[in-house]
């Protein structure tokens, strides 16, 4: 979440008058996060949020993320749902943008997890896998092991700018994962960004899950590697085995993890690293004139691939096997 688009008064007031959703009392911009333009808004109906997308997410892929978190809510999950306007869509356009209207989930995003927080959201990941499971919709990861290297292209020139020898570690670690990636594995519907901004708690328990736009259909145990790397690192760079025993085995409680994807593991946190790598990367040398955010910092995870680069076994995040 972030605000890149700018809704004047008057783009706004014409946009809700197509809803019935009461007369705002008050909106501001949402600044977490590097992706969407985010407004909350108060209204004499509720609470609810208005996202303007942008950038990496397609308008053709918007019915399945809408769609998808319609089943997730129908099958117990709690997450935002779409608000539909008079005409009785969900989907419309304000400041030259798609955007949506969806409903303000309770609770809040903590940042700094402790293993409560971690175990509660592992076990929530694993509910996501399961409810996921008769959605009829499939959209492929576009962020998966195919993008890396036309991504890395896009900032490989400037990479050193930002660090001695990042671009020869990038192309270094590029190739070492087209060949040892693992194929097969169990799959289905991911969250593929279940950072901690986008998990809402009441106490140490899991209120909601939010900001589905990088939702797709791929391997479940790389969903795990993604929490990993969001939830169980310190500031100071050092893993928490703490919280990696935690998050592992609240997953674990709800849907156990096959011998292939404990064996792949260690190679799934080195590739979920090199995503968000590179695309904080990309972001940090191009971020979009007069964009009210600052990108996240890409060095953050070049430091996480460097220690998953020495796990040889998912022991070492703490599995109990």
């Amino acid at each position: 979440m972030a605000v890149y688009t700018e809704v004047s008064d008057e783009e706004l007031e014409r946009f809700l008058e197509t809803y019935d959703i009461g007369t705002v009392l008050s909106y501001k911009g949402i600044a977490e996060g590097v992706e969407n333009t985010n407004y909350f808004l108060h209204t004499t109906k509720g609470s609810y949020i208005l996202t303007l997308y942008e950038k990496r997410v397609r308008e053709t892929d918007l019915p399945f993320f809408l769609g998808l978190m319609q089943h997730l809510a129908n099958r117990g999950l709690t997450c935002p749902l779409p608000v539909n306007n008079r005409k009785g869509e969900a989907l419309g356009r304000v400041a030259g943008r798609p955007a949506v209207i969806i409903t303000f989930l309770d609770g809040i995003a903590v940042r700094r997890p402790t293993a409560k927080h971690c175990g509660a959201l592992g076990g929530a990941l694993a509910k996501l896998h399961l409810a996921g499971r008769d959605f009829a919709m499939n959209r492929p990861n576009a962020l998966s092991l195919d993008a890396w290297a036309p991504l890395f292209a896009q900032a490989e020139a400037q990479a050193d700018t930002v660090s001695d020898g990042l671009g020869e570690r990038t192309r270094r670690e590029l190739a070492y994962l087209k060949d040892a990636w693992p194929q097969d594995l169990p799959s289905g519907i991911i969250h593929a960004d279940l950072f901690t901004d986008n998990v809402f708690f009441i106490g140490s328990e899991v209120s909601g899950l939010i900001d589905f736009y990088f939702a797709c259909t791929d391997s479940f145990a790389y969903d795990v590697a993604i929490c990993l790397n969001a939830w169980c690192f310190e500031q100071d760079g050092s893993f928490n085995l703490t919280k990696g025993q935690a998050l592992l085995a609240g997953y674990q409680a709800v849907r156990p993890l096959s011998a292939d994807e404990i064996e792949a593991l260690p190679v799934l946190c080195r590739g979920s690293a090199m995503r968000f790598m590179l695309t904080r990367l990309v972001d940090w040398l191009n971020v979009p004139p007069g964009a009210l955010v600052k990108p996240k910092d890409p060095l953050e995870y070049d430091r996480k691939l460097h220690f998953h680069t020495h796990v040889k076994h998912a022991r070492e995040y703490g599995l109990d096997t």
